[in-house]
């Protein structure tokens, strides 16, 4: 017999603007991973009204999140709202590449995939893609068929959209980027015991990827590599912290005595929030926010 587990947010971030009635014209921002689920409601003016953060203990990990989401779902007055004019998923999955437009052929979606894992994709698994146009390449992910099947059930016949994460920080780190007044720009974002590295230049991405890191020396060692092999001086170049990370994190002190150029981000200059957002860090929920910037 399954134990049914109530779930608080740890955050929560509501505007009187949010009607649940004008759902037809709203945009839902969810993103789920194997530890924490998360979503932004863009109300009819394009502001984000609605924030809420779930980080699943440690006794409901070991179960599929198809077996998860049901406990965040139930009930809930926003999740259980709608139809959404579009709904947007952000998915923390671990496989990820990137395939330029002129090369991809969607029949060698799952191959692209099983070159860069090693092996084939398990079969309850499967390749989806995400085409970045202004970019000029696809991000290709591994995706679960019960995760499909279970937002499509909660939201039938809604238009939905489904990108990885690293793809939903691609969109936030062009439109943080199209702004700069610097020609080389790196960012850092930082959940659980990974960082995503992206680094542009000349408002074209470079580089992207994700390391996982047991202790500071490891993560200082991954970054150092990776301006090595793009020929950046770590004195000169700018560097933007964002997601889990604070002045008073040991990750932090030791990437600044190697970076001096290390700043905390602010949130991408496209995204609206409403007041009710002010007091809320503006480098925490990056790859949400890319969610938002994505192109109706």
């Amino acid at each position: 017999m399954q134990t049914t587990v109530t779930l608080t947010p740890t955050v929560t971030i509501r505007s009187n603007s949010f009607d649940p009635e004008k759902t037809d014209k709203s945009i839902l921002c969810l993103e789920v991973g194997h530890d924490r689920f998360r979503f932004l409601v863009q109300d009819s003016r394009r502001q984000g009204c609605f924030l809420e953060e779930y980080t699943f203990p440690s006794l409901l990990t070991d179960r599929p999140l198809t077996d998860r989401l049901p406990d965040v779902f139930r009930d809930h007055p926003v999740l259980s709202a709608g139809p959404w004019q579009e709904v947007r998923i952000c998915v923390n999955s671990p496989s990820f590449t990137l395939i330029p437009k002129p090369l991809f052929r969607k029949e060698y979606a799952s191959s692209y995939l099983t070159f860069m894992r090693g092996n084939d994709l398990p079969a309850h698994e499967f390749a989806q893609s995400y085409a970045h146009d202004s970019e000029g390449f696809l991000s290709i992910f591994n995706l679960e068929h019960q995760l499909v099947d279970f937002f499509s059930g909660a939201y039938p016949l809604q238009p939905s959209t489904f990108i990885h994460q690293m793809g939903s920080l691609i969109q936030a780190t062009a439109e943080l980027d199209r702004l700069s007044l610097t020609p080389q720009n790196v960012w850092l974002y930082f959940e659980d015991e990974f960082v995503s590295v992206l680094y542009r230049s000349g408002h074209q991405l470079q580089y992207s990827n994700r390391f996982g890191y047991k202790n500071v020396q490891d993560l200082v060692y991954y970054i150092l590599y990776v301006f090595s092999e793009q020929n950046l001086n770590p004195e000169a170049i700018n560097v933007f912290l964002y997601g889990e990370i604070t002045p008073f994190a040991e990750a932090y002190t030791e990437l600044n005595r190697f970076l001096p150029n290390l700043t905390f981000g602010q949130k991408p200059a496209g995204l609206r929030l409403t007041e009710e957002f002010d007091e809320l860090l503006e480098h925490r929920y990056l790859s949400l926010y890319g969610l938002s910037l994505l192109a109706e």
